[in-house]
């Protein structure tokens, strides 16, 4: 007799035996599985995989070689900066030795003049002003250095009266200094400068050839000073004569004194004079000497003034009017004192600018 579980065991393997045996058939058959995906389509062409490749080559040694020119040209960089550097310096240490034996210079000159009493500085010039006394006159000195050519000229008095103070061409032009210049003739109530006088590179009337001990004396147009005695014009304009004018004697000249006229050694004897030279590196030195009058017997001879300027250093050197003419204008006032009592008008005046 079949128990109930019996029969509901053989009920399920009845119902389950022909998928079993299908299964059974299935696995001893073994059918074989072709898949058509058809996927080449997608598959990525060969060519654009290679370039690119290579092109990513190229791209990592075009950074690589990138990098280098970088690093070269920073070393590069570092090496030019390093150099400039190194040439600056060697510049400056030239310029500094170049300019060691002016200061030199300068302190030497500078020391016979003594201490200054003023000093007006600017970058176009250097004045400084001192007080000498030797003994048998007492003097003013202007010390001058010029940076800049323009800022020295020569004025020329108006042509109403033909004159004018050096106080009167100081105010009219702004100059810081002046001093008077050239001698002069008087005719019909006018007053005319002598001989040959230039005037901002142009002759007034003409050149005229030296006479009777008359000597050039100004500037040129790097601003050093020229003078002497000329006897064609070409002569005097190979030194390119910007200003000048014309008085007697030459005192120094290349570092030589010159023969006195006797004429001007006794004519007076002693007078308020105004002298102008230079030194070798082309300073001017200006002095002028006080007198009280113009007879003879106060003020300073030409041969004190020609030894004290060669004493000092000055190599060229040239005496302009003199007497009552002598003036010297600095920072506003009157530094001398004229023996007129007054300063007097004359045609052209040696003029310097701050």
């Amino acid at each position: 007799m079949m128990t109930p579980v019996k029969r509901v065991n053989r009920f399920f393997m009845t119902l389950t035996a022909p998928f079993i045996g299908l299964l059974i058939g299935l696995w001893w058959i073994q059918p074989p599985l072709d898949l058509q995906l058809h996927v080449d389509q997608f598959s990525p062409a060969q060519g654009p995989v290679k370039e690119t490749g290579l092109l990513k080559q190229e791209l990592i040694q075009a950074q690589a070689a990138a990098a280098y020119t970088i690093d070269s040209v920073s070393a590069s960089a570092k090496l030019y900066k390093a150099t400039t550097n190194e040439m600056n310096q060697i510049v400056n240490t030239t310029q500094t030795q170049a300019s060691r034996p002016q200061i030199i210079y300068n302190r030497r000159i500078s020391a016979k003049l003594g201490i200054p009493s003023e000093v007006v500085s600017s970058d176009r010039i250097v004045i400084e002003l001192f007080q000498l006394n030797p003994g048998n006159y007492k003097a003013y000195a202007l010390k001058i250095k010029l940076k800049d050519s323009s800022a020295a000229t020569m004025s020329l008095a108006d042509a109403v009266s033909g004159a004018e103070t050096t106080m009167q061409a100081v105010s009219r032009s702004g100059a810081i200094a002046g001093i008077n210049a050239g001698g002069f003739a008087d005719k019909d109530g006018k007053r005319y400068p002598l001989s040959t006088t230039v005037v901002g590179g142009q002759y007034l009337n003409g050149f005229e050839s030296s006479f009777k001990d008359l000597s050039f004396v100004g500037l040129n147009k790097n601003g050093q000073l020229i003078g002497g005695k000329f006897y064609s014009r070409e002569q005097l304009d190979q030194l390119e004569p910007q200003f000048g004018a014309t008085f007697v004697p030459v005192l120094l000249k290349d570092s030589m004194k010159m023969p006195i006229p006797e004429k001007w050694k006794l004519s007076p004897k002693r007078a308020p004079r105004t002298v102008m030279g230079k030194y070798k590196d082309d300073q001017l030195l200006i002095l002028v000497a006080d007198g009280y009058n113009e007879n003879g017997s106060s003020g300073a001879t030409l041969e004190e003034l020609q030894d004290k300027l060669f004493n000092m250093g000055v190599i060229d050197a040239y005496n302009l009017d003199g007497g009552g003419s002598s003036s010297l204008i600095f920072n506003g006032r009157v530094v001398n004192k004229p023996s007129d009592g007054n300063l007097r008008p004359v045609p052209t005046n040696f003029l310097f600018f701050k």
